[in-house]
């Protein structure tokens, strides 16, 4: 692991003007993909501005039709709010599935979104919820936000704040995990609500995206009946030690269908 330098800023102006400063920062927040980065050489920051003591960045609240998640909020903390138990009872469980308590214990919705991992949970839910990513100085919606694999809309130091759900008539996550990891080699989240059926795959290719065939078939007839019999193309699908391209198609077809069965 290189050096570094350790920097807690108090307030959000303050992290981005550290960063802005500085010659290679990096933002860190529970630090769980950034330290793991670090160790096996393949991140050498020459400054790390940690974003734990900013205030007001990890509340949940209800915002008009949307539940509203601040950046910092740790995915146990996602998955044991009343709030989002309440409302959006499929990213509470998608939260309290990820990883190990220990992961869950320090890693963030802002961390995550912000790394985009291929195979992470929360950018399936934000496509498949058509949510809006805060910053402090915009906000992107999900479908311009995912740009590829550990690519977002984000600009150089811009600091993710919060993230907006809209709330959904309903929803739903099914995931086939990778036994090591708990990642998802493949994952699909479902929902009805004002934006329509969406469904929002991940673990399968080099980002999240939306099966659009698989949204259509919904917004016409939601059930897993409607799916059957549509085909989803391998290609542009990864193929890797634990699943081929068609394993992982296979999967989202299956997996789609389970997930629009829990939603109801």
């Amino acid at each position: 692991m290189n050096p570094f330098e350790f920097h807690r800023p108090v307030s959000v102006d303050a992290a981005q003007a550290q960063y802005r400063g500085l010659p290679d920062a990096s933002y860190i927040a529970g630090g769980q993909s950034l330290l793991g980065a670090l160790k096996l050489g393949l991140a050498a920051p020459s400054d790390l501005i940690d974003l734990g003591r900013l205030p007001g960045l990890d509340g949940i609240a209800i915002e008009g039709q949307a539940l509203r998640i601040g950046a910092m909020a740790t995915h146990a903390r996602v998955a044991a709010s009343p709030l989002v138990q309440q409302h959006i009872p499929a990213l509470a469980a998608l939260a309290g599935d990820i990883a190990d308590p220990a992961v869950r214990t320090r890693g963030t919705l802002g961390g995550c979104l912000a790394n985009n991992d291929p195979a992470a949970c929360y950018p399936a839910a934000l496509l498949g919820l058509g949510g809006t990513v805060h910053t402090a100085q915009r906000s992107i919606a999900a479908d311009d936000f995912i740009l590829g694999i550990y690519q977002t809309a984000l600009e150089p130091g811009e600091l993710i704040t919060a993230v907006s759900f809209p709330i959904p008539t309903r929803a739903a996550y099914v995931k086939f995990k990778q036994p090591a990891s708990r990642f998802a080699l493949v994952g699909v989240f479902v929902s009805q609500g004002p934006q329509g059926a969406r469904v929002a795959v991940t673990g399968a290719a080099a980002s999240a995206f939306r099966a659009t065939a698989l949204e259509a078939a919904l917004d016409k007839d939601w059930s897993a009946k409607a799916l059957d019999g549509i085909v989803v193309s391998p290609d542009d699908l990864n193929t890797d030690l634990h699943a081929s391209a068609a394993y992982r198609a296979h999967l989202v077809g299956v997996l789609a269908r389970r997930a629009v069965g829990q939603a109801g």
